[in-house]
């Protein structure tokens, strides 16, 4: 057996005012009354809420007084995420990861912004995965980046046995996503740590769910700290013998006997993908993707055109139209 304590903190986040204050707060609280505690993760964006206006440089204060906190209660420590703004302007969604003795052992910057709506957000490109001696090996999302299996895919195929997940989820779709970490989780045999926030944070609901699938805890819609030891004997297990003895789906996908070529943007296949319009934010009574009868005798705009021998409806069109 491997046992390793982590703990997620679903707190409520301020968008006008630092939060860093709280946090720490609720890390002293958490591991006073959790001391076996090896492990905190907080909610994307908890320390100044979601407001690009309160982004920080790479090295800043906050970060010091997280690493300072770190080295005091011996944990490992991933203080959710924060708006970073580089030399050049660009704003970054980034997390530190800082190990017990309070060094920063890694960084990572979200791939998926929420775009059409975080269009101020630049996308990171490098993945983070990172090792607990003696423990295991950890990958770390944010997020969006979830909905892209693609990602969690690079970081278990890298050895990753549990993903960290923080989230700021304050809509609609957080039922879906939490579908989706049980999905990632079966999919990928790891562990899945998903901490959403409260308020400004989100709408709460955080969970922690295992190898199988099965849920380990569920929060609701109050602050919530819920230290969980989990086995990472269990993922190699599984990983090795399959889910409940079935199904060994990395072995599986590395084993496969077909390359996917929807992954080379030269290839064509994608074609569909292009048909669907601009990223850009819906806007009141639009119509796309709806059906829309074209008159006969209109003329459409070259665009139109095109769109239409892309997806192979031209003639069908051009002859409803002539007729």
């Amino acid at each position: 057996m491997t046992p390793f304590a982590i703990a997620g903190v679903q707190m409520y986040v301020n968008a006008l005012q630092s939060n860093v204050d709280g946090m720490i707060h609720r890390l002293d609280v958490l591991m006073a009354r959790f001391p076996w505690t090896q492990m905190v993760l907080f909610s994307e964006l908890a320390p100044y809420g979601p407001l690009h206006r309160f982004a920080q440089p790479a090295k800043n204060e906050t970060i010091e007084r997280f690493c300072v906190a770190a080295r005091h209660h011996k944990v490992w420590l991933i203080p959710g995420s924060m708006f970073e703004k580089d030399p050049d302007g660009n704003v970054y969604n980034t997390s530190v990861v800082i190990n017990p003795e309070g060094e920063i052992v890694s960084s990572y910057r979200k791939m998926f912004p929420f775009r059409p709506y975080e269009v101020d957000v630049t996308a990171g490109t490098d993945f983070c995965v990172f090792d607990v001696p003696e423990v295991g090996r950890f990958g770390l999302s944010i997020c969006y980046d979830i909905w892209f299996p693609e990602t969690t895919r690079q970081l278990v195929s890298q050895g990753a046995e549990v993903l960290l997940h923080p989230v700021l989820t304050g809509t609609s779709d957080r039922d879906a996503e939490l579908a989706i970490a049980r999905a990632t989780a079966a999919q990928f045999q790891c562990y899945v740590f998903d901490v959403n926030g409260l308020g400004a944070g989100g709408v709460g609901k955080s969970c922690v769910i295992d190898p199988s699938a099965t849920v380990l805890h569920q929060s609701a819609g109050q602050e919530d700290m819920f230290p969980i030891e989990i086995d990472l004997s269990m993922v190699r297990r599984q990983r090795e013998t399959g889910m409940k003895g079935l199904g060994q789906v990395l072995k599986s996908f590395r084993d496969r006997s077909v390359d996917f070529p929807v992954y080379d943007r030269n290839s064509g296949t994608d074609a569909f993908l292009h048909t669907l319009g601009p990223l850009e934010l819906p806007r009141q009574g639009s119509r796309a993707g709806l059906h829309v009868d074209v008159p006969a005798g209109t003329k459409l705009s070259t665009e139109a055109q095109q769109t239409k021998s892309d997806i192979g409806l031209a003639p069908v069109l051009d002859e409803a139209s002539s007729g």
